[in-house]
């Protein structure tokens, strides 16, 4: 039997970029904001704002949106100005439209894998947007399935790979996130290869599972076909 049959993949800042865009949108919220607190203290209470909301809005651009006006009408103790919310959903809807910039070694290697192996597209975040970035992305047809969910947990990783393919033992996840790709994957039992990116949201930091059996960690995707293949040939 071949030690892998499915390979899951993260989409945001492992396929493309993203998280790039939301720090250039806090940026832009900090200037609107900047008579009324200073620039750290909003992203503090920016951040708070977010890790109540993930609850009630979940992962995504809207959520992000919501948590900033949120945030605005909190440190200005509801005195915000009318034409300041407005931008700020401006820039919400801005951020809805930047463009899809895949990352380093991202076709090629998806080219080489598509037909040896079933591959998924395992993200969260607001359906839309996801749809969106895939379609625009170019990578729909290497993918034989797309998995939009709410959150990534050890259950997740099992209900998809046991659905799609011969379950979490002969499947591989890939993301950037330790938090949401590569820990509840290896809890579920599949292997984890971790892709680092240069910014990764800091709610989504964990220290990484170096003693597990099944971590792996490359520089950037050009480095999986070698680490599928040395798993395939052991």
């Amino acid at each position: 039997m071949r030690p892998i049959t499915a390979i899951g993949f993260d989409a945001d800042d492992t396929l493309w970029q993203n998280e790039q865009y939301y720090r250039l949108t806090e940026a832009h919220f900090k200037t609107l904001l900047g008579s009324f607190a200073e620039g750290d203290h909003i992203s503090e209470r920016l951040l708070e704002a977010e890790k109540r909301n993930l609850a009630h809005y979940g992962f995504g651009i809207k959520g992000f949106t919501l948590s900033m006006i949120e945030t605005a009408i909190e440190i200005t103790e509801g005195e915000v100005p009318a034409k300041t919310i407005g931008q700020i959903l401006d820039i919400g809807r801005e951020l809805l439209r930047h463009p899809v910039e895949t990352l380093p070694h991202v076709h090629e290697t998806l080219q080489t894998l598509n037909g040896e192996y079933l591959l998924v597209l395992i993200t969260k975040g607001d359906l839309f947007d996801q749809e969106r970035k895939l379609a625009q992305s170019g990578l729909g047809d290497y993918f034989d399935a797309v998995e939009i969910v709410s959150d990534k947990t050890a259950t997740t990783y099992r209900r998809i790979f046991s659905r799609l393919a011969d379950g979490p033992e002969r499947a591989m996840m890939v993301g950037n996130s330790l938090k949401s790709d590569i820990v509840p994957a290896i809890a579920a039992g599949a292997w984890g290869v971790f892709v680092p990116h240069a910014l990764t949201w800091v709610l989504e930091h964990v220290e990484a599972p170096e003693d597990a059996p099944r971590f792996r960690q490359i520089e950037d995707l050009g480095g999986l076909i070698g680490i599928v293949d040395a798993i395939m040939a052991a």
